[in-house]
This record gives structure tokens, C-alpha cells and sequence, in this order.
């Protein structure tokens, strides 16, 4: 069920942090081994990928998709529903628990790329903004 390896902590005014995604719920917008862009603070809405502390184990960081605004929180859900570890489990997570939206994307480069085509065909496809999802969605849809 982790979903983030680690968080960088918010350093100065820039709320801006990197996390490595660990664990196939995010499948196929996020792969193990992904890195992101974390925007920490930012403004949430149905359909965004998000970071938040797990509701009943708050040192682990979890990567979902906010489907719904609930009272006292967001249901929230995995983009591999087969994966399991969001609302279905654990209900409703409060406001407080969620950290920020996720913005950005990388794949890290495998060492065994080397020379100029293999490098510029990396750099080609490791990166891309995380884009929301329609929240009417039929992966989304709340239960």
C-alpha cells in the first residue's frame, strides 16, 4: 500500500518538493520508480493527483486521484482500482491530511543509457505535467 518513498520537506518560500512514487496504485499514470513534483498548499480540485498522509498511518505518504469533495474531506481513489488502499479502505480523508497536488512527473534515466540517442530519446518521454482526469470519470466515480 506505500505509495511514496519519501517527501522533501518545504524549504523557504517556494512550496515545492520532491517524493518517489513505490506501488502499482497510480497504474498507468504513475509507475513505480516515478518521481514528482510535488506543489505543497496548492488548491485542490476533483480529478487532481494528490499527496496526503494516510488516515490511519500518518508517517506514510499516499499518491491519489480526489475524486469528491465530502463533508469532512476528499474520497479519494487509485487510478488501478485492482490495486486497492484509498476511500474504499479508509473512508473519507480529512482536509488536514492533504498535503498538496502534484504537478510534474520524471522517469530517473537507467545508467545502462548511454551515448547521444538513447539519452535524447530518455529525455523525449521521461517527463510530463500529471494532467487531471473528468471527475465523472467511470474510474473515478465514488462510492
Amino acid at each position: 500500500m506505500p505509495e511514496l518513498s519519501h517527501e522533501t520537506e518545504r524549504r523557504g518560500a517556494l512550496p515545492l518538493g520532491l517524493a518517489e512514487v513505490t506501488g502499482p496504485s497510480m497504474v498507468p499514470t504513475l509507475y513505480h520508480g516515478d518521481r514528482l513534483v510535488v506543489h505543497y498548499g496548492a488548491r485542490i480540485r476533483p480529478g487532481h493527483v494528490i499527496v496526503l498522509r494516510h488516515p490511519f498511518q500518518q508517517d506514510l505518504l499516499v499518491v491519489k486521484r480526489a475524486v469528491q469533495r465530502r463533508e469532512g474531506g476528499w474520497w479519494v481513489r487509485g487510478d488501478n482500482t485492482r490495486a486497492g488502499g484509498d476511500s474504499t479502505d479508509y473512508g473519507v480523508v480529512p482536509e488536514d491530511l492533504v498535503l498538496g497536488r502534484v504537478r510534474f512527473r520524471y522517469r530517473p534515466r537507467d545508467p545502462a543509457q548511454r551515448g547521444v540517442l538513447p539519452v535524447l530519446g530518455w529525455a523525449l518521454s521521461a517527463a510530463r505535467p500529471v494532467l487531471s482526469v473528468r471527475p465523472a470519470s467511470w474510474r473515478l466515480r465514488a462510492r
